[in-house]
């Protein structure tokens, strides 16, 4: 396995710019709910019961060459995230951090743009603070699955509707969802947007659809 330093020497060499100074690009259907119009460097953000949406959001800035990593969160299916236009290339997967996530966490956030993860139940305040504290010095983002303490914004699935049955017949054919999106001051912004538009941006021009949930792959 590479040591961090070695990580980070290859990262930085694939990557000429961390993007540290601007906001990340993230895909259109949730640019217009977020401020700014996409992920703030060194800010974090929630997503309270979605998948779907987090890999929406990781996408962007993964489409755009950004190093992103994704920590704690065993049933993330790297075919899915492929479908959402991820770069697999780009892409560095801590299924299982087990007790040492913060110490996992903190060092991912000195080498990639975004880290997307699963915070612990119960995460010391001052483990909070300090890690907050190092986003804003590296200009990472973090996506976190479930609460956050102070993030900038908490994205959610508040309604979510399929399309296509009939009367007990017919196929799945679209998903219809309105996500919303609270900044700390309890403002709420939504939007109506289909699946595809989650799936589908400007790097992508397929409206295949994509398998969303995979088991965890096993080690060999």
């Amino acid at each position: 396995m590479n040591s961090l330093p070695d990580l980070q020497s290859r990262i930085n060499q694939m990557q000429s710019s961390r993007l540290d100074s601007r906001r990340l690009p993230t895909v259109p259907a949730l640019a217009k709910i977020l401020p700014g119009g996409g992920l703030q460097s060194g800010g974090s953000y929630a997503v309270r019961n979605s998948t779907t949406l987090a890999m929406a959001l990781l996408a962007g800035p993964s489409a755009t060459g950004a190093w992103c990593s994704v920590v704690g969160l065993p049933e993330f299916s790297v075919e899915a995230a492929e479908g959402f236009g991820i770069n697999l290339e780009r892409l560095i997967l801590v299924p299982d951090p087990g007790a040492q996530w913060l110490t996992v966490t903190a060092a991912l956030v000195d080498v990639v743009s975004v880290v997307l993860t699963r915070a612990p139940v119960h995460l010391a305040p001052s483990d909070t603070a300090r890690l907050r504290s190092r986003l804003r010095q590296r200009g990472t983002a973090l996506i976190t699955l479930g609460n956050w303490q102070q993030c900038d914004s908490t994205l959610s699935i508040a309604e979510s509707a399929w399309e296509g049955l009939g009367a007990g017949t017919g196929h799945l054919q679209a998903r219809r969802m309105k996500i919303t999106a609270t900044n700390p001051a309890g403002r709420l912004r939504h939007t109506y947007v289909g699946l595809a538009e989650l799936q589908r941006g400007p790097w992508q021009a397929s409206d295949d659809a994509t398998t969303l949930f995979q088991p965890a792959r096993k080690s060999s």
